[in-house]
C-alpha cells in the first residue's frame, strides 16, 4: 500500500446539468471529463448505429445466408469470463433469429493455446459444421482461418483485439479496432461486438419479413444484456459511454432478478444479494468463478451454465465454479509467496532497484495462474509483469500485466520486429497481453523486456499513484452518500469508483483471519467514529501500533445479517504523526 496519495484535477466549468448534482458527484463527474448531460444517459436509444462497424454488412449477409440454409454452425470462444459471455450471446441470439444447430466449442488453454488454431480446427470438424463464427478471438488466427477454410469451411471473425498487419482471410470480419473502422468506440470487448452484431442481423432479418414469415417472434435481445454487461466488466475494457449503457442496463435486468439461472446461482453460491449488485461485484465475485474454469480445467463448464434453464442444474455448476475459484486462490497465494521470495532474494523492493519491467518463471507454476499473478505483482510494484509457466517441452507460456502509459501489445510487437527470433508469437491489448517463448531465451528475453519498457516509462520508476476525488469529512461518510455513489456508476476502467483520502485518528484497530484490519476511525474536530476495513494486507502487525494514519480510500455499503450501514474501503495507509 505504498502510494502517492494525488487528487484528481477538476478542469471542466460548471454546467447547468451538472450543477444540480450533489457537489460530491458533481467534482467527480468533472474529474472524469463529463460534459453533457447526454454522457450521463444511458437509455440504450444512445447507442451508436450496429452498421457503423466496419464489414457489419458482409457479416450480415454471411449470417442471413447461413440462416436461410439452416447450416450447421460452431462458435469457437476464447476461454475467460468474456469468452464464454459472448459464446452464449452468439449461441442464444442466434437460436433466437431461427438458427436450429449451433454449437461450440472452447479451447482446453493447456492443449490447443489460444484462438482458432488448426488444432481446434481439427476439433471443430469432429462436429461437421458449416460455418465457423469466432467470439472473442479469431483476428490473429491466420494459420487456423486458413486451415478451416481448405476443409470447405466459412469462417466469420468476431473479435475486439488489436489487429496484426496482416489479417486473416475469413469470410466477414467484424473488429472496432481493425484500421480505419469508423465505429466511435474502440472498447467494446468480444461480447458488445457480438451483441451489435446481432443487433445489425435482427434488423436486416426483419426488413426481409423473415420472423413474419417464418411464425417467430422477433427476439427482445434486451435479455442478453445481463451477459453483455458480465463480460464488458470482466474483461476490465474501459468504461466509456457505450459500455456503461451496456453495465447499466445489465445491472438493472439482474438486480431485477430477470437475469439468466447461471449468473444468479453464482452470485447466490458467492453469498451476495442480487438486490444490490454493482458492476465491481461482476468483476470481482462472479467473473472470477467463471474465469476458474478457464483457468484450471475446461470453460464449458461456466459456459454450460450461463446456458442452463433450470435453477437446479445451474445451481450444481455454480458450486462446481466455486470450488474451482478456492483452488485457484489457494495455488495463486502459493505462486505469489514464491514470487515475492524471488523478488526479495534478488534484493528488489520498492526503490530503484526494481527494473523497469519484471518477468518471473518457475517451473512448477500453473498455466492458468500466472496472469494473475503478473497482475497482483504489478500492483505491488507499479512495473509492467510477465509470469511465465512451463507449456510444451522447452516452451514457456507467458501472461502479461501493464500499468499506465505502456502499451503491452506494441510494446511486444516492437520486441518482435527489433528481435525477430526472440519470441514466437504474442497478443492481447494495452493493459494485457499473452506470449510464447523458448526457455532458453528467457534471461534473454527478460534483459530486453526490461530496457523496452525502460524507454517507455522514462523516469516514471516511482511508486504506484492513488488518485483522489478530494477529501471527504466525516458527516459526509453516511450511508445517504455512499448509497449515491454506488448508484451513480456504473464504475469501472477509465471510470474509476470515487475515491477520497484523509487524515485519522485510529481509535480501535484488529486483525482479521491474518490479513485484514478493521479499523474505527475519528476525524480530527468531530466526533463521529467511522469504520474501515483495509483488505490482503502484507504484514498487518506492523500497523497495529498506529495513532494517526493518512488513507486513501472508497465510500462503500456494508451489508451485514440485514443491516446496511457505511464503511470505507482503505486502498492506501500511510503513518503518520499527530494530525494536522
Amino acid at each position: 500500500m505504498n502510494k502517492q496519495i494525488v487528487e484528481r484535477s477538476v478542469k471542466l466549468p460548471g454546467n447547468g446539468y451538472l450543477d444540480g448534482l450533489h457537489p460530491i458527484l458533481r467534482r467527480v463527474y468533472k474529474a472524469r471529463n463529463i460534459e453533457s448531460k447526454q454522457q450521463l444517459d444511458y437509455a440504450l436509444s444512445q447507442l451508436p448505429h450496429p452498421n457503423l462497424l466496419g464489414g457489419m454488412d458482409v457479416m450480415v449477409g454471411e449470417l442471413v445466408a447461413t440462416l436461410r440454409k439452416q447450416s450447421r454452425i460452431l462458435i469457437v470462444a476464447d476461454f475467460d469470463t468474456d469468452g464464454a459471455t459472448s459464446c452464449v450471446v452468439a449461441k442464444l441470439g442466434l437460436e433466437m433469429m431461427g438458427a436450429n444447430a449451433v454449437s461450440y466449442a472452447v479451447p482446453n488453454r493447456f492443449e490447443y493455446g489460444y484462438g482458432l488454431t488448426p488444432e481446434i480446427v481439427d476439433v471443430a470438424l469432429q462436429k461437421q459444421p458449416d460455418v465457423i463464427v469466432t467470439v472473442d478471438n479469431g483476428i490473429s488466427s491466420l494459420d487456423g482461418v486458413a486451415y478451416a477454410k481448405s476443409h470447405g469451411l466459412r469462417v466469420l471473425v468476431t473479435d475486439h483485439h488489436l489487429p496484426g498487419d496482416v489479417l486473416p482471410e475469413a469470410n466477414a470480419i467484424v473488429n472496432p479496432n481493425l484500421p480505419g473502422d469508423p465505429f466511435p468506440s474502440k472498447s467494446l470487448a468480444g461480447v458488445g461486438v457480438m451483441f451489435y452484431v446481432l443487433s445489425a442481423l435482427r434488423a436486416e432479418l426483419r426488413d426481409k419479413d423473415w420472423f413474419a414469415e417464418r411464425g417467430i417472434a422477433e427476439p427482445n435481445l434486451a435479455q442478453l444484456l445481463d451477459l453483455v454487461a458480465l463480460g464488458t466488466v470482466a474483461d476490465v475494457v474501459p468504461l466509456d459511454h457505450v459500455n456503461r449503457v451496456f453495465i447499466h442496463h445489465g445491472l438493472k435486468r439482474i438486480k431485477a432478478a430477470k437475469t439468466h439461472v447461471g449468473i444468479q446461482a453464482i452470485i447466490e453460491v458467492a453469498g451476495r444479494s442480487i438486490t444490490s449488485l454493482t458492476a465491481a461485484d461482476l468483476g470481482f465475485v462472479v467473473g472470477p468463478r467463471l474465469n476458474a474454469a478457464g483457468r484450471l480445467e475446461d470453460m464449458s463448464t461456466g459456459i454450460e451454465c450461463l446456458l442452463s434453464q433450470d435453477y437446479a442444474d445451474a445451481r450444481q455448476l455454480a458450486n462446481r465454479l466455486d470450488t474451482l475459484n478456492s483452488e485457484r486462490r489457494e495455488i495463486e497465494g502459493r505462486m505469489k509467496l514464491e514470487a515475492m521470495s524471488f523478488l526479495e532474494s534478488a534484493e528488489l523492493n520498492e526503490g530503484s532497484l526494481v527494473p523497469a519491467g519484471i518477468c518471473l518463471y518457475d517451473a512448477n507454476w500453473h498455466q492458468g495462474i500466472v496472469g494473475i499473478l503478473a497482475s497482483r505483482i504489478k500492483d505491488r510494484f507499479n512495473r509492467p509483469v510477465i509470469a511465465f509457466a512451463p507449456a510444451d517441452e522447452g516452451t514457456l507460456k507467458g501472461s502479461a500485466r501493464s500499468v499506465e502509459g505502456v502499451h503491452m501489445r506494441d510494446l511486444l510487437s516492437e520486441i518482435a520486429s527489433t528481435y525477430p527470433a526472440l519470441l514466437d508469437r504474442f497478443g492481447g491489448h494495452a493493459m494485457a497481453a499473452g506470449l510464447s517463448l523458448d526457455l532458453t531465451k528467457f534471461d534473454e528475453f527478460s534483459a530486453v523486456f526490461s530496457q523496452f519498457v525502460e524507454t517507455k516509462m522514462g523516469a516514471e520508476n516511482g511508486p504506484g499513484i492513488f488518485y483522489s476525488d478530494g477529501e471527504l469529512t466525516s458527516n459526509l461518510m453516511t450511508l445517504e452518500i455512499a448509497d449515491l455513489i454506488r448508484q451513480s456508476g456504473p464504475w469501472g476502467h477509465k471510470f474509476p469508483e470515487p475515491t477520497f483520502h484523509g487524515e485519522f485518528e485510529v481509535v480501535q484497530l484488529r486483525i482479521l483471519k491474518n490479513q485484514h484490519l478493521k479499523f474505527v476511525l475519528k476525524q480530527p474536530n468531530y466526533e463521529l467514529l467511522v469504520d474501515g476495513i483495509a483488505f490482503f494486507v502484507d504484514d498487518p502487525n506492523q500497523w497495529l501500533d498506529c495513532e494517526f494514519v493518512r488513507l486513501g480510500y472508497r465510500l462503500s455499503v456494508n451489508e451485514f445479517r440485514d443491516v446496511r450501514s457505511s464503511q470505507i474501503i482503505v486502498e492506501q495507509i500511510e503513518r503518520i504523526g499527530e494530525a494536522n
